[in-house]
């Protein structure tokens, strides 16, 4: 009886975190809908400044990749040839690549993937820069 009331037991504590997890996550959501009600104005320029960086980012995201795959900063390509002695289209993919896992051939995410992930990041840098613009401001 002691394996039973063992599995019993974890069996029982996860569906407790599970439930903290679901009740906690509901407190934040409200928080936040209560923060957009208080703060339409803010929230509309947060939100603004987000997608605008994003946006910016993402229009970007082949010349930043090829800047960062021309000093070096991202290693080989998936052809084993070193990324920075690339140039043109080739530096510019093969630096979106890498920055998206690897190329889709060899498992990783593909140039799309690295779009993606400069995109996240501006938006992510957008996000923050206002939030902290806007707390200063106040």
């Amino acid at each position: 009886m002691g394996l039973f009331d063992f599995f019993g037991d974890v069996v029982s504590g996860a569906f407790d975190i599970a439930g903290d997890v679901i009740t906690g996550a509901a407190e934040i959501a409200g928080d936040v809908v209560d923060v957009v009600v208080e703060n339409p104005g803010k929230t509309l320029l947060a939100v603004g400044a987000t997608v605008a960086t994003g946006g910016v980012a993402l229009v970007a995201a082949p010349t930043l990749a090829a800047a960062a795959g021309g000093i070096g900063v991202l290693g080989a390509a998936s052809t084993g040839t070193a990324i920075s002695t690339l140039s043109g289209a080739a530096l510019t993919n093969a630096s979106l690549a890498a920055i998206g896992g690897g190329a889709l051939a060899a498992g990783g995410g593909g140039m799309a993937a690295g779009t993606a992930v400069i995109t996240g990041a501006g938006a992510a840098v957008g996000a923050c820069a206002s939030t902290a613009a806007i707390h200063v401001a106040s």
